[in-house]
């Protein structure tokens, strides 16, 4: 019986680290790392020495430094008797704030514009067209000041709706104001508020967590109706109807809630040179909300077009052969579908509009880059920290987006089996 001897393995040489393709692609990157080790250390020590040469040191205590300048918009308790840590904690919020409104109303502007671009009426598809064209092919920048000074120049001034015969009018039942001072509109006030809880930072309404209690609560008993009523059709083949049901579990726990807060609207009212009462929207806020909107807007009505065109027609086709109407179509079949294919780009536009919230400065709008990167910085002089925790902040929200949509595009995306 003849046996088989196994060819010996080569022995380890340090000249396989180079020739050997199991190991070239190991080493490139450890030189790579040590590289990338020694250019950091290079330069933070670079960047210590150049501080210590100017006499500074590297910290932030001059977060809880007061701060000494006032801001026009701030969602908590906020003067400038505050820290800097409270400023750059407002500008936070108010940057949340803008880039969380103009997400959505860029995205319902985007749906809308992309839907009508297919449109087989040529006037409402080329003015799409001319929509979309118009605004992604002009700066940004230039939008946020072509409407902040329509906002500014073109509206009456407050003393314009005072006389008999004023040359200004209030809107919608004399609730809205529309001036160049910025537009007045109804607050909600309870005659019977629960009041609020003080954590430290900032005061959280009790009234605010009724309310979203209530409007979960809703959405549950909805949720939960609805799948009562697929167990009914699927045992008996006939749906119940629950549109009444679904109404009264949507709508009415918050109505109750609303009543028993005593909820009403405190309308804004001309008091001496300005309006008073109601909540006030500078121009810098609608300006920015409304060019961030617009803007980014185009961009996603071309994402929500491509992604439409990329359902194959014979979708449309089955739907339409099943006796369903072009708007149920497309709410049904087409755009469910796309949504595996507008998902992934729309991220980086809800990105681009965060980042892009850094262009309020230049019509005064107090985020965090007016706040924390502009008069924080230019108060306390610490460039280095400032902009270290500046883009630390965008880093963290801009992951937290994209972490969000990624989580969403995983629950929408097609399940292999």
């Amino acid at each position: 019986m003849t046996t088989m001897n196994e060819t010996p393995k080569a022995s380890f040489r340090l000249s396989m680290l180079i020739y050997d393709t199991r190991y070239r692609s190991l080493t490139i990157q450890v030189i790579f790392m040590f590289l990338l080790m020694a250019g950091a250390t290079w330069l933070v020590n670079n960047t210590i020495q150049n501080l210590h040469t100017l006499g500074k040191d590297f910290n932030f205590g001059f977060l809880e430094m007061r701060s000494g300048y006032d801001i026009n918009q701030h969602f908590i308790q906020y003067s400038n008797d505050s820290t800097h840590a409270r400023a750059m904690l407002v500008g936070l919020l108010n940057t949340l704030f803008i880039a969380f409104i103009s997400c959505v109303a860029a995205t319902v502007l985007g749906v809308v514009a992309g839907v009508l671009r297919l449109s087989k009426n040529w006037i409402v598809a080329k003015l799409m067209s001319i929509y979309v064209e118009a605004f992604r092919n002009i700066p940004l920048l230039i939008w946020i000041l072509i409407i902040f000074a329509i906002m500014t120049e073109a509206m009456p001034a407050p003393s314009a709706f005072r006389g008999a015969n004023p040359s200004a009018s209030m809107m919608l039942f004399d609730s809205i104001a529309v001036t160049n001072r910025g537009v007045y509109i109804p607050e909600p006030l309870f005659t019977r508020s629960l009041g609020n809880i003080d954590i430290g930072i900032f005061l959280i309404s009790l009234d605010l967590i009724a309310i979203l209690a209530a409007i979960v609560g809703g959405i549950w008993g909805y949720k939960a109706l609805q799948r009562r009523a697929e167990r009914i059709q699927n045992a008996t083949g006939v749906r119940p109807v629950t549109w009444w049901k679904s109404l009264l579990l949507i709508f009415g726990p918050v109505l109750v809630v609303l009543f028993a807060l005593g909820f009403h609207l405190g309308y804004p009212e001309l008091k001496g040179f300005n309006f008073r009462g109601g909540i006030q929207a500078r121009n810098s806020l609608i300006a920015l909300w409304l060019a961030l909107s617009i803007y980014t807007g185009a961009f996603i009505a071309e994402i929500v077009r491509a992604g439409i065109q990329a359902i194959s027609h014979g979708q449309s086709e089955a739907a339409l052969a099943l006796g369903l109407r072009p708007g149920q179509t497309m709410n049904l079949v087409v755009l469910p579908q796309a949504l595996r294919v507008i998902i992934p780009p729309m991220i980086s536009e809800y990105l681009n509009i965060t980042k892009n919230t850094s262009l309020a400065i230049a019509v005064g709008y107090m985020d965090l880059r007016a706040t924390l990167g502009g008069i924080t910085l230019n108060q306390t002089g610490r460039e280095l920290e400032a902009m270290l925790l500046m883009m630390g902040i965008y880093l963290v929200i801009s992951l937290l987006i994209s972490s969000a949509m990624n989580l969403y595009n995983r629950s929408v995306k097609l399940k292999e089996r």
